[in-house]
């Protein structure tokens, strides 16, 4: 008992009997533990998540192994551990939703596609989600911890709440908002058969369910800063279009890139009819994008490489410097581009 008390620092709840101790409850941590001498079990193995690990382990932030003196193993992680975003491995890659057979039942019931099967080396996930049933979702309030987080409306709506922005708000189609590093929030309610494309750096990221707060919380700061970002929410319908990186198309920008000071950026793109794209490349680090609507054709410069004839739920990832351009644009097609980071260079080849 005193290894649990004095070391690891639980707290005693309950111990009997008063003349002879040999049952203590303990708690801390998060765990609650029965201590029994006269158990006839084998040492146990625990893990500890703790907020300051170094206090119980001379130092050490974490991962270290702490022995009790009857043989039970502790071990000690850190409960907050710093934020990694494995480095990008670059490849080219097209993800057809034709061939997307099987979706995969995530949090809160919602269907979950990939679109990134190999993430880059783990450092992104982007995720065509589906709610089939309209109404309430069956969501608690939460937040992730991650670099950046991209929420785009589809198809349907969905509505929403975040900590320090008010009342719950509707997210229509082609609207989209980024959720900054540990934002609480909540998805109250969706129309039938609403879908969403959601980005995530890097692509393993940790949800927190966080039982104590209430949404909205009763707090407006929509200037708050997390962790170098602000909350964002843009709006199809207050959009402003303009020549876009590529000649031959438009785009409006949802003002993603200024509000994470750079870390990221999303624009939508459509077709200016003035003809064919000429051949491009880039030199950012992710350049990820989805077939919003209508149909184009990828063609790419590489050895034996074929056209890509793309329809509405396509998505694909160009890396750095590879030419590519878009041929035979419908007249409704759309493109919905991420690019970590948001300013780089495109280079227009003749």
């Amino acid at each position: 008992m005193p290894f649990f008390l004095n070391t690891l620092g639980f707290r005693l709840d309950l111990i009997f009997p008063a003349d002879d101790p040999s049952v203590a409850v303990i708690s801390g941590h998060g765990l609650r533990l029965r201590l029994d001498r006269d158990a006839d079990v084998a040492p146990a193995l625990l893990r500890l998540y703790a907020d300051e690990p170094a206090t119980l382990t001379d130092g050490t932030d974490g991962g270290a192994t702490l022995t009790s003196p009857n043989g039970n193993r502790v071990e000690i992680h850190d409960a907050n551990p710093p934020l990694v975003i494995p480095e990008t491995r670059h490849s080219f890659m097209v993800r057809r939703l034709a061939d997307s057979d099987s979706w995969v039942i995530g949090r809160a019931g919602m269907r979950y596609r990939d679109l990134i099967t190999d993430r880059l080396g783990g450092s992104i996930i982007a995720s065509h989600i589906r709610i089939p049933d309209g109404g309430p979702v069956p969501d608690m309030v939460h937040y992730h911890t991650v670099g950046f987080q991209l929420i785009f409306c589809y198809r349907g709506w969905v509505r929403l709440v975040y900590e320090d922005q008010g009342d719950p708000f509707i997210l229509n189609a082609g609207d989209c908002v980024i959720q900054p590093p540990q934002i609480r929030h909540r998805v109250l309610e969706a129309s039938d058969n609403v879908e969403v494309l959601e980005l995530g750096v890097p692509a393993e990221h940790v949800t927190t369910i966080d039982h104590e707060m209430e949404l909205p919380n009763g707090t407006i700061n929509p200037d708050r800063d997390w962790s170098g970002s602000k909350f964002v929410h843009h709006k199809e319908a207050e959009a402003v279009w303009a020549p876009w990186r590529i000649p031959g198309w438009d785009a409006r920008d949802t003002g993603i890139g200024a509000g994470t000071g750079g870390v990221a950026g999303v624009t939508v793109a459509r077709p200016d009819g003035s003809g064919t794209t000429p051949w491009s490349s880039h030199d950012t680090d992710i350049l990820f994008t989805f077939v919003k609507e209508g149909t184009l054709t990828l063609e790419v410069e590489a050895e034996g490489a074929e056209p890509h004839d793309l329809v509405a739920g396509d998505a694909f990832v160009l890396p750095p410097f590879l030419k590519a351009r878009y041929v035979n644009a419908s007249a409704d097609c759309e493109l919905i581009e991420a690019t970590l980071p948001s300013t780089f260079n495109t280079q227009v080849h003749s």
